[in-house]
């Protein structure tokens, strides 16, 4: 366990950082150049490892590598968001100068529904220790719908609850920057701001419903949990100004993130047979036999998946260019 003063201490840090960061995307709106946006992004990635640093010194090894196979997790899985995200930008129209803040806005929306789901999660396990067989049976079909599924519409994105708004409150058609609320013709109204960070965050929710429990199969301390998710989403904003449409073209991304779903799904079942409790298996006794995954067993399989989807992508991209070549604009997504 680590100590409360400690986590009560990153949590005002990381708040700090997430004000600061809205505070700049609010203040210089503009389109961040590859450069700067590569930047921002080693720049978290390093805050995030100097993060497993200071867990290693306070907690040990264990929470350490829990966190960094919780943070890869996140990240991997939160990278198949930007091509849902550039399709929302691009279905309400929303102009390239005003994206990095209003990116920004939707993120914070979905760290605090995602903290809320985290709580919900952790509160199911500890009363139901068999909701891993659930958990681990829902990623692996997750992982299935991801690699075998179809296209997912523009038009889902938008949903229910953005069509009932628009018919009940009075929405600009025009953006006034980034600003929520607007004056036309006299009148005080919303713009389509509140539209776009409304599914931005439950867009990033509904792919939550497999990240988390996810990364509940590498670690259950819901503070590592939390903690993971802030630092995989904080540079989500900046890849997505970096990659851009390129995201698009990884062709093999679904496939790489759908081996890591499989894989957590069958290490969630796996030590769900450990502690089993069910009556009607194995006379509600663990199973000895069922082999354990181990976490630096699970960082490895997340990086090199998503290593050889990524390359896999880039040759198929460099092959799609060769004069002569038939290319393919297929992208699976789930």
């Amino acid at each position: 366990m680590l100590p409360m003063a400690f986590e009560i201490i990153a949590f005002a840090v990381i708040v700090l950082v997430l004000v600061g960061d809205l505070v700049l995307a609010y203040r210089r709106p503009h389109i961040p150049s590859s450069r700067e946006s590569a930047l921002w992004i080693g720049f978290y990635v390093a805050l995030a490892l100097v993060f497993a640093v200071v867990l290693f010194v306070v907690g040990g090894g264990a929470p350490a590598g829990q966190f960094i196979a919780g943070w890869l997790t996140e990240y991997s899985l939160s990278v198949d968001n930007l091509f849902v995200f550039l399709l929302i930008m691009g279905r309400f129209s929303v102009p390239r100068q005003y994206q990095q803040e209003i990116l920004m806005g939707g993120i914070i929306i979905a760290l605090v529904l995602r903290g809320i789901f985290i709580l919900i999660g952790a509160g199911l396990i500890a009363s139901f220790s068999w909701i891993f067989y659930l958990f681990g049976a829902f990623l692996i079909y997750t992982a299935f719908r991801q690699a075998f599924g179809g296209e997912q519409s523009a038009e889902q994105s938008e949903g229910r609850f953005i069509g009932w708004l628009r018919t009940r409150v009075r929405i600009s058609d025009e953006f006034d920057g980034a600003k929520l609320r607007t004056v036309v013709d006299g009148q005080r109204m919303l713009t389509p701001v509140i539209l776009v960070l409304i599914t931005l965050g439950t867009t990033d929710l509904l792919f939550a419903l497999d990240s988390i429990p996810a990364i509940f199969g590498v670690t259950t301390n819901s503070f590592l949990v939390f903690t993971a998710n802030v630092f995989a989403l904080m540079g989500l904003r900046q890849l997505y100004f970096l990659l851009g449409n390129l995201v698009e073209k990884l062709v093999y991304l679904t496939y790489g993130i759908a081996t890591i779903l499989a894989f957590i799904g069958i290490k969630l079942i796996l030590e769900a047979m450990h502690g089993n409790e069910l009556p009607f298996v194995n006379g509600g006794h663990g199973i000895e036999w069922a082999p354990e995954i181990p976490t630096w067993l699970s960082l490895v399989v997340i990086m090199a998946c998503m290593a050889i989807a990524v390359a896999a992508s880039l040759l198929r991209i460099r092959a799609d260019s060769r004069p002569g070549a038939t290319r393919s604009d297929h992208r699976p997504v789930s």
